[in-house]
């Protein structure tokens, strides 16, 4: 602080008081991380910017933990909403989780407050640290989403401790091993590769020749359920921002990528002139447009409550309920309804969704109209295989030793 003691001057100040609003959005409005990141980063360095987004990443994954500290330290319990509360999660984020020192999590957070608050964040703090304070091998899942979840929810949990590793999908699998040496990554199957998080994306190398785009394993799998193209015509459903879309173009389709956002539209645009693939984009809405000719294959990757993304966007954890849930549910059949409607005789359709919600997934097929055509574990990576009637179900628990993966389900039909 400087010796006119302005908050103001505080160095890394700013990058807190971004984080609080953006804990803010999310706690108390109901908004994603990325939706407030525009309003709350305005304006700061690259730098600050990054430390801002981690200290709220990691807020949100180990909140009840935090919570449950926080309680253990004060005589009466602070409301949710309370903005001493927040802070002080905040504060511990830093410390437990970024290895920020005590003294420097102290300067940089209590100019958030002032007065009795102020006062009250310190002692709160400082007893903390005295303690000794550690937090769990995993966080501990709000009481909603571990009921949810059931059984599962240990070993989702223990998915979630960090952020993931980043994944890579080639634009020409055959080209795997000689990719894997230039950039020192790992592979779980053809067309993969897996680095340290981390990485400046830009920066590595096939980047600019648009020889790979990232993309979680997980969401790799969806698309390739549809196999080689051979230029028949494939339908992206709900497309953006566009992974699938590349993927199945490089897999030999001639593809329709439609999406209601034309915004969103902008980046696959991009990506494919990056990668020098092909598509036809189309901005509109799916319940409204209609082909001209039947597909071949339809990818829907339909809107959901993306909680099976939880290990990159832990906002998920603390602002999707029974109303989104069901909301996007009647979204998703709705979706299968009409898109069964555009496959030729033959053709496949493949319905995924980033969610670990059973309505958005398992809860889906009962209705389908289509035949069944069961995913196979030659199809997938090792370690994963799909269910007895023939869906794929991935969650952040799976494949620990090698960095595990998003929450996904993917199922698979054919038309007569």
């Amino acid at each position: 602080m400087s010796k006119g003691g302005s908050e103001a001057e505080v160095a890394g100040l700013p990058a807190r008081r971004a984080a609080l609003r953006m804990l803010d959005g999310v706690l108390r409005r109901g908004e994603t991380l990325e939706q407030n990141e525009t309003a709350a980063l305005r304006g700061l360095p690259a730098s600050d910017a990054g430390l801002a987004r981690a200290i709220a990443a990691e807020t949100l994954r180990w909140l009840v933990d935090f919570d449950a500290a926080v309680d253990s330290a004060t005589r009466e319990v602070l409301p949710d909403d309370a903005k001493p509360r927040t802070v002080l999660r905040l504060m511990l984020a830093q410390w437990l989780r970024l290895d920020t020192p005590p003294h420097a999590v102290i300067a940089t957070a209590l100019p958030l407050l002032s007065g009795g608050p102020k006062r009250l964040a310190h002692g709160v703090f400082g007893a903390l640290a005295k303690r000794g304070l550690e937090l769990p091998a995993a966080p501990t899942l709000p009481a909603a989403v571990a009921a949810r979840w059931g059984e599962r929810s240990t070993a989702i949990a223990a998915g979630l401790a960090e952020p993931p590793p980043l994944d890579l999908t080639l634009r020409d699998p055959a080209k795997t091993a000689e990719w894997a040496v230039k950039l020192g990554a790992d592979s779980l199957m053809p067309g993969h590769l897996r680095l340290s998080r981390g990485q400046a994306v830009h920066g590595l190398e096939g980047f600019e020749d648009g020889a790979w785009w990232v993309q979680d394993l997980a969401a790799s799998l969806p698309a390739r359920m549809l196999g080689d193209g051979e230029r028949k015509r494939a339908l992206d459903l709900c497309a953006a921002p566009g992974g699938k879309t590349l993927q199945l173009a490089a897999q030999g389709w001639q593809v329709t990528a439609l999406d209601i956002s034309a915004k969103r539209l902008k980046l696959l645009e991009q990506n494919l002139a990056r990668t020098g693939l092909e598509a036809e984009v189309i901005a509109a809405d799916a319940f409204k447009w209609e082909p001209e000719a039947p597909f071949d294959a339809i990818l829907i990757d339909a809107p959901c409550t993306a909680t099976g993304t939880a290990r990159r966007h832990p906002d998920v954890l603390h602002r999707i309920g029974p109303r989104q849930i069901a909301d996007l549910a009647e979204v998703q059949a709705r979706l299968i309804e009409r898109a069964s409607g555009w496959l030729t005789p033959g053709g496949t359709l493949a319905y995924a969704v980033c969610s670990l919600e059973s309505e958005e997934g398992e809860g889906q097929v009962a209705n389908v109209s289509l035949t069944p055509d069961p995913i196979r574990a030659e199809e997938l990576p090792e370690g994963l295989s799909p269910s007895a009637q023939g869906h794929l179900r991935t969650d952040p628990g799976m494949l620990p030793e090698q960095g595990g993966l998003d929450g996904f389900f993917v199922a698979r039909w054919r038309k007569g």
